[in-house]
């Protein structure tokens, strides 16, 4: 399981021809949760014009809508949809409000509107890969713990957490079809006196690879 979504809710504005824009985008993992986050969107600014929204749901993009809210058909709910797409990011709702300022766009400067609304919400959100991970615990002698760190920089292993007892614990995260290897250099490094213990496996997002637990 690897896929891309966004890494946390965000917004982002702007002014196009006296029309004020404001994207919205939110990680969602069930359509229940999309529609939710699509409903607080449109309380919040009932006063729009517009609450144009798509968004897409599954590791494989299995469920894809959206609403034009009002706008010529096509012009606004396909473009969002086709920016998240574009992407390749799945869970995902993006909701682009529109307070009309009197000028009208046109057809393309609406698709133009809609789709800067969907990219810039997204940019500010970021992008990260979702991916199946689990964390490792080993636990070593006090006197190996020099070594060890020295060990981890060299192979850019990101250590999570340390807890000190009376031997020293070091938590990892670690992808699921990594964690063979891994051992195996820990096995070697601490010449098969490290303790190696495997947590229950969870979903993580991967950046720069690096895991972290999704909150």
């Amino acid at each position: 399981m690897s896929y891309l979504t966004v890494n946390k809710k965000a917004e982002a504005k702007f002014i196009e021809k006296k029309s004020e824009f404001i994207g919205y985008v939110k990680r969602t993992e069930t359509e229940e949760e999309a529609k939710a986050f699509i409903d607080y969107i449109k309380k919040m600014n009932s006063q729009a014009t517009h609450n144009v929204y798509a968004y897409v749901i599954g590791k494989n993009m299995g469920i894809q809508r959206y609403s034009d809210d009002g706008e010529p058909q096509g012009s606004a709910g396909i473009p969002v949809l086709e920016v998240i797409k574009k992407q390749g990011i799945s869970d995902c709702t993006v909701v682009v409000t529109r307070y009309f300022g009197g000028i009208l766009l046109g057809a393309s400067g609406l698709v133009r509107a809609y789709s800067k609304g969907a990219a810039s919400a997204i940019s500010e959100a970021g992008v990260v890969e979702k991916v199946k991970g689990l964390p490792v615990e080993i636990t070593i002698e006090y006197d190996m713990l020099g070594k060890f760190q020295y060990f981890c920089e060299q192979n850019l292993f990101n250590i999570e957490k340390i807890q000190y007892t009376d031997k020293v614990k070091i938590t990892f995260y670690f992808e699921v079809d990594k964690k063979v290897d891994f051992e195996q250099k820990i096995i070697d490094v601490t010449k098969g006196k490290g303790i190696i213990e495997e947590r229950d496996e969870d979903i993580f997002f991967k950046r720069e690879n690096r895991l972290f637990l999704i909150s």
